[in-house]
């Protein structure tokens, strides 16, 4: 879809001073203020990263649009967390937390989960969990559950800040014996519906935020037009990008190279910070630059095989 052209407004007459942020007590009203004009994911995820003070916010904006963008009946007025990940990984046969049945229609949730971003100050948490109610052979079947982290039950340990936007917080959480209606599961597969594609959601989503933070610290910053065209132009794929099926091949295809375009613009934007003044934003991005750096591997892997399925259709034609 187009950017919308008070959104471009937005991204090239920044504030002069952006609001600042220290931590997610006060982003999050920020965050909630700023995204209410958009109804759109994408819109809502560049519109926090441009006005974000730093990249953590940008990052979290990105996170809290892309969750939406996957299960559109999530609340606006409540912080969101997906909960995948176990201390083996976070593909099906790694997962260990169970949904059970707990008998009078209700489920029971146990288990546990080692990562959970903004896990401490969020409100409703996605839970892929293995349905201990089907079959035992084979791939376990996986289902994702909407659980108040209010409930009793659920318990957060925050974890240490970690190395770059150490304001966004982290934390483990355990699942003990946690009552659940039938209607907390979201439908279909977990696996397949959510935790994959949520994948390709979150990077496009994401990188975008991170983006429009940088065009408009550009912006404040003077930095040349053509990196900021090129921003633009950027922003524009990944806008494109987030109205695609986020589980087919040629998306994948497609989101490698406008990934790859917005990593020049991340690598630029180090050296241009680099060359101005080294003020509070300068410092937190040489800090924080890393984050655009993460799941890289899973990334190459995805495009990889995208590329499989395109060969082997060739293939057959032969």
């Amino acid at each position: 879809m187009p950017l919308a052209p008070d959104l471009v407004d937005m991204l090239l007459t920044p504030p002069a001073t952006p609001h600042e942020c220290p931590d997610v007590e006060a982003w999050w009203p920020r965050h909630r203020g700023t995204v209410q004009r958009w109804s759109i994911p994408i819109e809502r995820a560049i519109a926090g990263g441009a006005l974000a003070d730093r990249t953590g916010w940008a990052f979290a904006s990105g996170y809290q649009a892309a969750l939406r963008a996957l299960v559109p009946s999530l609340p606006d007025d409540t912080i969101a967390a997906m909960c995948v990940t176990e201390e083996a990984g976070n593909q099906p046969k790694a997962i260990r937390s169970t949904i059970g049945d707990a008998g009078a229609g209700r489920l029971r949730l146990d288990g546990s989960k080692r990562w959970t971003t903004l896990g401490p100050a969020s409100g409703l948490l996605l839970v892929a969990a293995v349905d201990a109610r089907g079959p035992t052979t084979g791939r376990p079947q996986i289902r994702v559950a909407t659980v108040p982290t209010g409930a009793a039950g659920v318990s957060l340990e925050p974890m240490p800040d970690t190395r770059f936007v150490p304001e966004v917080p982290h934390a483990r959480v355990r699942f003990e014996g946690v009552d659940l209606q039938a209607q907390a599961l979201l439908p279909g597969d977990g696996y397949d519906i959510y935790v994959k594609p949520f994948r390709s959601i979150e990077d496009t989503l994401v990188s975008a935020a991170v983006l429009a933070y940088l065009l408009a610290e550009s912006r404040r910053r003077g930095w040349a037009r053509g990196w900021s065209e090129r921003a633009l132009a950027t922003l524009l794929a990944f806008s494109e990008l987030a109205g695609m099926d986020a589980r087919a091949a040629s998306t994948h295809l497609l989101l490698a190279g406008t990934l790859a375009w917005a990593h020049a613009l991340f690598d630029e934007a180090s050296a241009l910070f680099a060359q101005g003044p080294q003020d509070a934003s300068a410092r937190r991005w040489e800090r924080d630059a890393t984050l655009t750096q993460v799941a890289g591997t899973a990334r190459t892997q995805r495009a990889a095989r995208a590329w499989e399925r395109y060969d082997a259709k060739i293939a057959d034609a032969d």
